[in-house]
């Protein structure tokens, strides 16, 4: 049938034709053979077979090979050292989490000079891109504590049938445990052979006398190992608390973070030191809000903190007779702690160093109120461990503030 419809017009022509043939006279059966052979060579006839051209395959485009960052950054990821990946350009491509915690997060395809403003560090970059050498400097940064960093930037490149691949690692390798232990030691041996000296000049001084001149003289004797044991006193002291000092500056940059409720801590501190404050004839006044008052810290070291400034009113602002201790929480202001004498003052020019090792505004006084030089300079370290400042306000004649803002 589909030979019969793709064939219709010749079998028409072919019927037509006949019928034509007969109208003109011709035999019938003549007219009936041809049309008998025309519709047979119609419908049997072979078509035509097309053959299709074949057709040329399309040239491949070529592809190029994928990316190694993937990999590179996977692998940098697992690292617990600050990392970063660099383009030829100096772009950061990839940083894995150790850096964005040391350094914030920089925004990937930035130039790294957003996060890292060291000159040195930027020409040991651009040095290592331009040769294709490895490189590495020391850097420091300061905020918010101090970290001392051996920094190496490195070309890492990847084999390619064109233009290698290549990449720029940049890594932070903290030397500031080994900087902060190496120079703990130093000044240890330099601030203990300094201020151990004269004690122990006294010691041996009284020894010395007391196996010669007053061997016999008993009252001698005893006046001699009352003062002896005064100085070994106050060596002991001086050993705790710049092992104390040792102790903070390594942990210096961590900071705590434990909730530290200030209203039972200041008042835990004004009762240890009643004793003291009743023996010097100061009176300790607590002034404190409602309610709790919390800050992140922790809470032993908070407590020698307040404990050394408030017996420092009481010992050097005597004279004034009242100690003020203020805790301030405003809404939408930082939690603050004064201690306020009505002593003496500190001249200005001595403000500054206060909270240097073994600055003393008076040396003689200082003494004499078994000081050590180093509470200020603890009180600073443990401040700047829980990112506090210790602001000092004072004017002579009329008193000290030393306030704590969290």
């Amino acid at each position: 049938m589909a030979r019969i419809r793709r064939e219709r017009p010749v079998l028409l022509a072919a019927i037509l034709s006949a019928l034509a043939a007969l109208a003109a006279g011709m035999n019938k059966w003549v007219v009936l053979v041809l049309l008998l052979v025309m519709i047979l060579t119609a419908l049997f006839k072979e078509a035509p077979v097309v053959k299709a051209e074949p057709v040329e395959p399309a040239a491949a485009e070529p592809q190029a090979p994928p990316s190694r960052l993937p990999d590179v950054s996977a692998t940098l990821a697992g690292l617990d050292i600050p990392a970063m990946v660099l383009s030829d350009d100096a772009s950061v491509l990839f940083q894995n989490p150790a850096a964005e915690k040391s350094f914030g997060e920089v925004a990937l395809g930035a130039h790294i000079s957003a996060r890292l403003r060291s000159p040195g560090v930027l020409d040991m970059v651009r040095e290592t891109i331009a040769t294709n050498a490895p490189n590495q400097i020391e850097h420091a940064e300061r905020l918010p504590s101090e970290r001392v960093y051996i920094v190496r930037s490195a070309p890492v490149e990847f084999p390619a049938d064109g233009e290698p691949e290549r990449f720029f690692i940049l890594s932070f390798r903290d030397i500031s445990e080994v900087r902060r232990i190496d120079r703990m030691r130093s000044d240890f041996v330099a601030n203990a052979s300094h201020e151990l000296r004269t004690p122990l000049a006294s010691l041996r001084g009284f020894i010395e006398t007391i196996l010669g001149p007053a061997k016999n003289d008993q009252k001698a004797q005893a006046q001699f190992l009352g003062i002896m044991l005064d100085q070994a006193t106050r060596m002991s002291r001086l050993v705790d608390d710049l092992l104390s000092l040792s102790r903070l500056e390594l942990r210096s940059h961590i900071a705590p973070d434990e909730k530290v409720d200030l209203v039972p801590l200041l008042g835990h501190v004004r009762d240890s030191l009643v004793p003291l404050a009743r023996d010097v004839g100061v009176d300790i006044n607590l002034h404190l809000p409602d309610g709790k008052v919390e800050v992140l810290g922790d809470r032993d070291e908070l407590v020698q903190v307040f404990e050394n400034l408030i017996e420092n009113a009481c010992k050097y602002g005597q004279e004034g007779k009242t100690v003020d201790v203020w805790l301030k929480n405003g809404a939408g202001a930082p939690v603050e702690v004064s201690i306020v004498d009505k002593g003496p003052g500190i001249p200005a020019e001595h403000v500054p160093r206060l909270t240097e090792r073994f600055y003393r505004v008076s040396i003689e006084d200082s003494r004499s109120k078994k000081g050590t030089g180093l509470g200020l300079a603890i009180v600073k370290h443990i401040l700047t461990r829980h990112r506090a400042r210790l602001i000092v306000k004072s004017e002579v004649g009329k008193g000290t503030d030393f306030t704590v803002r969290f």
